[in-house]
């Protein structure tokens, strides 16, 4: 995905800075490397993150949005475009977040999630409670991701509620449940390290934590 944005060379300068903050070759992951490769959260998160801001900075330029926003790991990236946070510090945040979140991940037993698209809401969160799943994401237009046990997911897909499809998600774990609560604390101590400028810091949160 990044290989069209190589082409502008600050963009690739940048990239390669990023790289060198999170200790991961972002070009070569966002270039060459196969879908398992990428699959890993300790890799995914790292270049997104570096990609949201890359690309933003080149399309802003010097300018400061009145507004970011960013959906999970997607904050990291919208915080520092904001500057809530240099680039560098988004970096090694979601360099934390995304090696805790894979040692959460690989330490339980596996897990899964799941895009539920359609049905009736209350079926649908029943069918999900039935199973033990979590509710994830809940991404309006009657779009809900599933998330849990591997087994659990799994039958879901086997077995959709009424009017459903279910997609199983191309990820390495259960992310946004309990299943991410050993990632806490090594994120928690990461952002207490950060201090947000004094005209970020009346208007913006602390980076949240893996849910």
């Amino acid at each position: 995905m990044l290989a069209p944005w190589l082409d502008i060379p600050a963009v690739a300068e940048r990239l390669g800075a990023l790289s060198e903050a999170a200790g991961i070759d972002i070009v070569g992951h966002g270039t060459t490397s196969d879908a398992d490769t990428i699959r890993d959260t300790a890799i995914a998160q790292p270049l997104l993150v570096a990609t949201a801001i890359a690309t933003g900075r080149e399309l802003l330029g010097d300018a400061v949005p009145a507004l970011a926003a960013g959906h999970s790991v997607g904050e990291l990236g919208a915080a520092a475009l904001a500057g809530v946070f240099t680039d560098r510090e988004a970096m090694s945040l979601v360099a934390v977040r995304g090696a805790a979140m894979a040692r959460a991940a690989a330490a339980s037993e596996p897990t899964s999630m799941a895009a539920v698209l359609g049905g009736d809401p209350e079926e649908v969160a029943a069918a999900l409670a039935q199973r033990g799943l979590t509710a994830a994401n809940v991404n309006g237009g009657g779009q809900v991701v599933a998330a849990g046990a591997k087994d659990a997911i799994v039958a879901l897909v086997a077995e959709p509620p009424a009017r459903v499809r279910v997609i199983e998600l191309q990820v390495a774990g259960a992310f946004h449940t309990t299943y991410m609560a050993p990632a806490v604390a090594d994120l928690e101590a990461a952002a207490a390290a950060v201090s947000p400028p004094p005209q970020a810091a009346s208007c913006s949160p602390t980076p949240t934590a893996p849910r």
